[in-house]
């Protein structure tokens, strides 16, 4: 009769922890998700449309775009080569 006891504490005792983090994880979602809605709300919009507005329109002139892939195409060639003896 005592294994029978003891499993059941057991299976008690898994029951009530999984329980507790159950609600702890419910809670957490909650909370989160009640965090977000506060912040979409108090959060003024036009705030990402200046900083948008004040990043540079174009990215880097071609002529570093084309130096750069060049770079990073010899960095990848020469890898490659040491890589396979």
């Amino acid at each position: 009769m005592q294994d029978y006891e003891l499993l059941q504490d057991g299976l008690a005792l898994m029951a009530l922890g999984m329980g507790v983090v159950f609600v702890f994880l419910t809670i957490l979602v909650i909370s989160v998700t009640l965090m977000s809605k506060l912040i979409g709300r108090f959060q003024p919009a036009s705030t990402a449309a200046e900083v948008s507005k004040k990043s540079p329109s174009s990215s880097a002139p071609a002529s570093q775009n084309d130096e750069m892939l060049a770079v990073i195409s010899a960095a990848v060639h020469r890898y490659r080569s040491t890589r396979r003896r």
